[in-house]
């Protein structure tokens, strides 16, 4: 018996036991098309893989897991650092820090995999000894269920080979009623004789009614069959059909179709995506300055008061004026140093002595979009398969100055009210009053990669050397490099260099009146010069830039005009 028992306890036991201890490490994992690749705690135990948001959310439960049974195991053709895990139709994309580590987890993910007991012999043969048990206990409560329905009672009596008359089986069945046992007399084989065939009578007849019955039901039970095998095999076949097409035509806004060296997305399927994205956007913003136009409209200032307000003229240095644009006085070259300041030096000597230059010429600028006022140009240019076409708009807003178009555009308290690309920003470090650092983060419009800038944003004033000449008022932005934003592998570091020039003009008003803002009128200049890396197709970039460059300024000037619509002038 102990050996019995030991026996059975060995089987019972798992040989891949020590495959249960959980393993678990940071894989960044492909979530969705608008938040890219995200990091989360991937945990491997046994033959299941499971991930979390992070280790500390453990608690919380998992937010996904496969079963490795049937997984497959794919290292990217082309990233030497991802690998896909697919089940069916589930895929999961993940990628490790470096190519080493990627192979350390296919090769335990492999090993676990092969490893799990899955369709082992041990695992069959359990299952095979807890099948015939079952089986063999079904067989004999038909056998018992038979002899009952037909009101047959008896006792099964087990002998041994050794009895009388045995058979070639190690044991034999003999029915025998239980009250004939007990006679004085013994077995009284007459009367056991005709038990017997009474009840073996009883057990034909039972069989045959059973037979007459499956008989009867064949025909109904065989069209049942036919129609389940022949729905079966319709979805088996649907499944094939749609199996066969997802491997022809991946998961639409997986990590293979976004921006990249080796995209599955072809140029023209680039551009419909990125114009839905845009379009999609443009209707939420519009609903969105809808509604703040409304709110605005509520709390809005009367027309007498609007009109007391403008007709006042702002001084040069004011100092009575609202706290927002006392931040803002004239600005000189001899107050504002900083780490940066030779290169603010260059970049606005630049900006002045080229941007403001007539667009005709052999500068080779292509007028690409003209509505009113408004001209935009470009001159094509593209470096190592890269669109690095410089852009350049000229306009004309009435009613704001020069000062008051380049302190919405810098100061970083306004940026939100009209910037509806950016996602995120911060100023990064204070270098002046008049000069920061800023990192922004801009919306993704998938298929693009994500993209950010890190940039000196200066403001400053130059006095004009002529008196017939207007005072310029200039915004410059340009890229550069800190150690507290390094750049990241969730985005695309673009590099920028742009700047927004403005000079205003006044028309000087009948008689004595006071200026007004309807004798003012400022001329804009804004010139970009972006290189947004990356693989985004030529044409795309360059679709896209013609599309919102426009949209931006018309935008940004009426956001100005609303905001001093009721404001003294500020020059």
């Amino acid at each position: 018996m102990s050996d019995c028992s030991s026996s059975g306890s060995d089987e019972d036991l798992d040989p891949e036991i020590e495959l249960l201890d959980e393993l678990g490490g940071t894989l960044s994992k492909w979530t969705n098309y608008i938040h890219g690749w995200q990091d989360r705690w991937i945990v491997l135990k046994g033959n299941i893989l499971s991930y979390y948001r992070s280790a500390d959310e453990k608690e919380f439960g998992c937010r996904g897991s496969v079963c490795l049974g049937k997984a497959v195991i794919t290292p990217h053709e082309f990233d030497e650092c991802r690998f896909d895990i697919s089940v069916n139709d589930s895929i999961w994309y993940l990628r490790a820090e470096h190519p080493l580590l990627r192979q350390q987890w296919i090769d335990t993910i492999e090993l676990h995999k092969a490893e799990s007991g899955y369709g082992s012999e041990s695992s069959l043969r359990r299952h095979g000894s807890l099948l015939s048990l079952t089986s063999a206990a079904s067989g004999l409560s038909t056998f018992f269920f038979l002899l009952c329905h037909n009101k047959v009672f008896f006792t099964l009596y087990i002998f041994p080979e050794y009895i009388v008359n045995t058979m070639r089986s190690s044991y034999m069945f003999i029915l025998f009623p239980v009250d004939n046992l007990k006679g004085p007399l013994g077995i009284d084989f007459k009367g056991e004789a005709i038990t017997f065939k009474a009840t073996t009578a009883g057990i034909l007849s039972t069989l045959s009614h059973c037979i007459d019955i499956l008989v009867k039901r064949e025909e109904s039970w065989q069209r049942r069959l036919d129609k389940e095998i022949e729905r079966r095999k319709r979805a088996e076949d649907a499944y094939k059909a749609a199996l066969t097409e997802l491997k022809k035509k991946p998961h639409y806004g997986g990590p293979d179709y976004e921006e990249g060296p080796n995209s599955l997305i072809n140029e023209e399927e680039f551009f419909d995506a990125v114009e839905a994205a845009l379009d999609k956007h443009d209707q939420i913003e519009e609903q969105s300055q809808a509604e703040r136009s409304r709110a605005s409209r509520q709390i809005s200032l009367t027309p007498d008061t609007c009109s007391s307000i403008s007709t006042q003229k702002y001084l040069t240095k004011p100092h009575s004026q609202t706290s927002f644009l006392s931040s803002v006085d004239l600005i000189s070259a001899s107050d504002d140093v900083h780490r940066f300041s030779a290169q603010v030096e260059e970049m606005v000597q630049s900006h002045m002595n080229y941007s403001l230059q007539d667009v005709g010429g052999d500068a080779n600028w292509q007028l690409v979009v003209e509505e009113g006022d408004m001209k935009v140009y470009r001159r094509e240019v593209e470096e190592n398969g890269i669109v690095l076409d410089p852009l350049k708009a000229t306009h004309a807003v009435r009613g704001v100055t020069g000062h008051e178009v380049c302190h919405y555009f810098w100061g970083t308290a306004f940026r939100n009210d009209w910037e509806t690309t950016v996602e995120s920003f911060q100023v990064v470090e204070t270098l002046s009053d008049k000069a920061v650092i800023i990192h922004q983060t801009h919306k993704r419009v998938w298929p693009a990669s994500q993209r950010d800038v890190l940039y000196v944003s200066v403001i400053r004033k130059i006095l004009s050397t002529n008196e017939n000449d207007p005072d310029t008022w200039l915004v410059c932005n340009f890229s550069v490099d800190h150690d507290g934003y390094p750049p990241s592998a969730r985005c695309i570091r673009a590099k920028i260099n742009v700047a927004m020039i403005c000079q205003t003009l006044i028309s000087p008003p009948e008689g004595d009146k006071e200026i007004t803002r309807d004798n003012i009128l400022c001329k804009i200049t804004y010139v970009a010069n972006v290189n947004p890396g990356g693989w985004a197709p030529a044409s795309v970039l360059r679709a896209v830039a013609k599309r919102e460059y426009p949209k931006f300024l018309k935008r940004f000037t009426s956001y100005v005009q609303e905001k001093t619509s009721c404001e003294a002038i500020l020059f």
